[in-house]
């Protein structure tokens, strides 16, 4: 019985451990982006936006299409004075009531409104497309967001793994400064440096471990993975790529980048808003035929020859002359704002120039220092190195040798962080061309 119940306890202690214990997930960085792509709500966004515009495609094609419209209708009049004289004339005797049934029904074609109906549908399609642009474009940024957390949880990866090589220097260096001391070739305030440095680096990993919880977090969330998920970046070591001229970042954004073809298709648009301004000023046609059933003897259903069916088919010629000189400013109107767009995609063009060539120098200028940091590190280790020498052969102080060590993993932790931003530096570049997605 007693064993029933430790076993019992041991059960329920475990069980809540397990229960919650965390998820931990290997991505790739194309993984990652294959999964922020497929489960951003801007995304889900951006396609229920071009649903929408073909949506409306479909309207403006029903446009075209006749109208046809049914009717019945039902009078009945109470003839309190059904008796009526005019003139010298025998009197004419109304009935006391009347009803009557009237029914129609009519079918009506456009067959020309001065082009408006086609240039409607053509700009409903460029709308169409600018809404494609706009999906492509947060696709962009989407992209961008995972490329900049998973790169960042790299960063700190590499950090926490120079960090953790660091505490164990440290903790042998102190185990070293601990020795010497009972020996008495050190003071007691040399281990205390020791001790000291092991704590500032334990102070450092904590706070490495804590901004990993919180990108961990975020790119959890930007994922749509569970939220306790733990990420790996799969990715040891991601590459960096060399660099093109500049003129190649600038002919990829100028056939890349959403804005400047959006600016394109706006062009377009206006194009077509001039061309329906001005079908105003144009006669309009159309064709149509209607059946009328009138039956004024009163019954529903009527005795033969008590009620007609006449059908009637006719055209309508119109055309508002006045359109000839009241349309003259909107036409002028609409021109403006077509050059307005223009101006706005030069401007838009140089600004797409600028950017792109800050992100150039700036990803150059990471590479350089990768190379300077590659020196330094290699100066930091033999210099490391000589200290550790004289510190064991009590020429160096521990000052000294707690010094070089420092700036050793403080070049390490640089060299790092340098190569990360060089690759996000790359991406950053690579996003301004509008070609970060591909």
């Amino acid at each position: 019985m007693i064993q029933f119940k430790t076993k019992s306890f041991l059960v329920a202690i475990l069980f809540p451990v397990l229960g919650y214990a965390q998820q931990v997930k290997n991505l790739s960085l194309q993984e990652a982006i294959d999964l922020g792509i497929t489960n951003s709500k801007n995304l889900k966004l951006s396609q229920q936006k071009i649903d929408e515009a073909v949506a409306k495609i479909a309207v403006t094609k029903d446009n075209v299409l006749p109208e046809a419209s049914v009717g019945f209708m039902y009078n009945h009049a109470e003839i309190p004075t059904n008796t009526l004289k005019i003139g010298g004339g025998n009197p004419i005797h109304l009935p006391n009531r009347a009803d009557a049934f009237v029914g129609t029904a009519s079918v009506q074609e456009l067959v020309y409104g001065g082009g408006k109906l086609k240039y409607a549908q053509e700009s409903t399609k460029l709308l169409k497309e600018i809404a494609q642009l706009d999906a492509s474009k947060n696709k962009e940024e989407v992209t961008y967001a995972v490329i900049n957390a998973y790169i960042s949880l790299y960063k700190l990866n590499q950090s926490k793994s120079v960090v953790e090589q660091n505490l164990a220097a440290v903790a042998s260096q102190l185990k070293q400064a601990q020795r010497f001391f009972e020996q008495g070739l050190v003071t007691k305030n040399d281990v205390l440096r020791f001790q000291l440095q092991q704590a500032n680096v334990s102070l450092t990993d904590l706070e490495i471990d804590n901004n990993r919880k919180i990108i961990n977090y975020n790119l959890d969330v930007l994922l749509g993975l569970p939220e306790d998920t733990q990420i790996k970046i799969a990715d040891a070591d991601l590459p960096l790529n060399t660099i093109e001229p500049l003129s190649t970042y600038l002919n990829l954004a100028t056939g890349n980048r959403q804005e400047l073809q959006q600016a394109d298709l706006h062009q377009k648009v206006a194009d077509f808003n001039i061309r329906t301004i001005k079908a105003n000023t144009r006669p309009t046609l159309g064709v149509g035929a209607n059946l009328y059933y009138i039956n004024p003897s009163g019954s529903f259903i009527p005795p033969s020859q008590q009620f007609i069916v006449p059908v009637t088919l006719g055209a309508n010629l119109s055309w508002n002359i006045g359109s000839l000189w009241s349309n003259k400013n909107k036409v002028a109107e609409a021109k403006i704002q077509q050059q307005e767009i223009a101006t706005q995609k030069d401007i838009l063009n140089d600004q797409i120039k600028t950017e792109i060539n800050k992100n150039y120098q700036n990803y150059k200028l990471a590479m350089q220092k990768i190379n300077v940091l590659q020196t330094a590190v290699e100066q930091a280790v033999e210099n490391d190195r000589l200290l550790e020498s004289k510190y064991k052969n009590n020429i160096a102080s521990a000052t000294d040798r707690i010094d070089a060590e420092t700036l050793l993993y403080q070049a390490k932790i640089n060299l790092e962080l340098a190569k990360a931003d060089a690759r996000l530096a790359y991406y950053t570049l690579l996003k301004s061309t509008g070609k970060i997605s591909n």
